[in-house]
């Protein structure tokens, strides 16, 4: 009864943000929701029906995920900025995050601090701010900005449908946007130095990599190894989505994991919990190495609970915690629940390995476990399976190949970051020395980008799938909900 008064709190609460996202009914619908819980509640005191009970509290949650999500939208931005949207205008303001480094530009986000009239005006506000490649400017730089202030606008992308860029941007507070802007540097340091400093870092490691690794194989290792903003180009991405294997490019769940179980081999001469608990802590210090943005955080809690799940055996308690954990993001944030692309397949993906993973691995008794290629087969099937209704909602393609793909490129990909990483610390010593790893590194990487080229190039690689529906995704999960509850009883 406690478990599934659990279960259920938590899908209510996600089914009033989920309703809530799509349709602003005013505050009056979320008291109304109350209202109707607590009476529904009085029928239970009535007749001390359980089923009436688990009614009123999904109802009650409903009404309270609906309630957090006004109170979230009740920010639309500056009042004093909105005042200048569409004017030229002069501002101050500090990079938040680390310079996401286009093929023919480079997006910052900036955390406005004034506006120059008469005066200097005090003001905050985000901006996402796209300008030329150079001059190059860092996390915590403070710049003077001049240009015109604008309000972000859906738009249409190149298959017809309408792009929610207003709410996507609005999940992390970015309420104002700025085109080709003129900027100059008034000073450096800004910003929290435990960040700035690992920006710093990354930023070396990737110099020096890329003295000993041409391009886009630098490129592919940055996003492998230190989650680098670094763009492979348009067409080198669109094969990429083509195969199914646009998972690696960023720095994931996956990789993280990668990045844990190689520390717990190297400890395997403990007892299996330190073990376990080492590569935990592995992964919060890998996620603070990589900057600790706010998808690195999601994909960390991710990946240990896989750990947990797979050194305990507990999947029912994995699950509970799996839950609660995206509870509890969604409730300090309720637009990554529709809005944030990351967390849904991250969130997806991590249920699929937990829950179906073990359940079909018996059906691959053919695969050989020789190198992992059974451990690789069993969870790419599973994880495509499960965000594969996400993927035809956000992008509309069906990848035919992303299975193979997935198997002849994923089995070297602990290796690829294992020598991409020590080329990179060897090249701090020097570039010379690292010119062995360097070599085998850029192998490893050569043949992954073949083996994409390859199957993107087939005809059938991938299906375009011009509309497939929001209610459509929701119903394939409630099916794979209730498969997976009547598989498990």
């Amino acid at each position: 009864m406690k478990q599934n008064s659990l279960y259920i709190f938590i899908g209510g609460f996600a089914v009033g943000i989920l309703f809530r996202s799509f349709f602003n009914l005013g505050f009056s619908f979320s008291i109304f929701l109350i209202a109707l819980s607590s009476a529904i509640f009085f029928l239970y005191y009535l007749n001390k029906n359980k089923k009436v009970f688990l009614v009123s509290l999904f109802v009650l949650a409903a009404s309270l995920g609906v309630l957090r999500f006004d109170v979230a939208d009740l920010n639309k931005g500056n009042p004093v900025l909105d005042k200048v949207v569409e004017q030229e205008v002069i501002l101050e303001g500090v990079i938040v995050d680390e310079p996401d480094e286009r093929e023919n530009n480079t997006r910052f986000i900036v955390n406005f601090e004034s506006l120059i009239l008469e005066t200097n005006k005090e003001v905050s506000g985000k901006a996402i701010i796209t300008a030329d490649i150079h001059p190059r400017f860092s996390y915590g730089d403070t710049i003077h900005i001049e240009g015109e202030l604008r309000k972000p606008k859906n738009f249409v992308d190149d298959d017809g449908d309408t792009f929610d860029y207003v709410s996507y941007l609005s999940k992390d507070e970015i309420f104002y946007q700025m085109f080709y802007p003129k900027l100059e540097l008034i000073e450096s340091g800004g910003g929290n130095p435990v960040k700035r400093t690992l920006f710093a870092f990354k930023r070396s490691f990737l110099e020096k990599v890329g003295k000993v690794i041409p391009d886009p194989q630098v490129s592919l290792l940055g996003g492998l190894v230190v989650g680098a903003k670094q763009s492979l180009g348009e067409e080198l991405q669109e094969d990429f989505r083509k195969t199914g294997i646009i998972h690696i490019v960023v720095l994931s769940g996956y990789n993280v994991t990668i990045v844990a179980e190689a520390i717990m081999r190297f400890f395997s001469f403990l007892p299996y919990v330190f073990g376990v608990s080492i590569g935990a802590i592995a992964i919060v210090f890998f996620a603070i190495m990589t900057g600790a943005s706010a998808t690195i955080v999601r994909a960390s809690m991710m990946a240990i609970l896989v750990l947990l799940a797979r050194a305990t055996g507990r999947t029912y308690a994995i699950t509970r915690a799996l839950f609660i954990a995206g509870f509890i993001m969604v409730l300090h944030n309720p637009k990554i629940l529709v809005f944030d692309s990351s967390f849904q397949l991250s969130f997806t993906a991590t249920i699929a390995l937990i829950y179906l993973a073990p359940k079909i691995e018996k059906h691959f008794h053919l695969v050989p476990t020789k190198w992992q290629l059974r451990e690789f087969a069993v969870a790419t099937v599973a994880t495509q399976i499960f965000v594969l209704p996400m993927i035809l909602y956000k992008m509309g393609m069906l990848s035919l190949v992303a299975l193979p793909v997935n198997l002849l490129i994923l089995m070297f990909i602990p290796l690829t970051m294992l020598f991409g990483f020590i080329t990179g610390m060897v090249g701090f010593v020097s570039t010379l020395l690292s010119f062995p790893f360097a070599f085998v590194t850029n192998v490893l990487l050569t043949y992954q980008l073949k083996v994409v080229d390859i199957f993107a190039s087939l005809p059938f690689a991938a299906i375009e799938i011009n509309y497939f529906p929001i209610w459509i995704t929701i119903l394939v999960y409630v099916i794979y909900g209730v498969f997976i509850w009547r598989w498990n009883n």
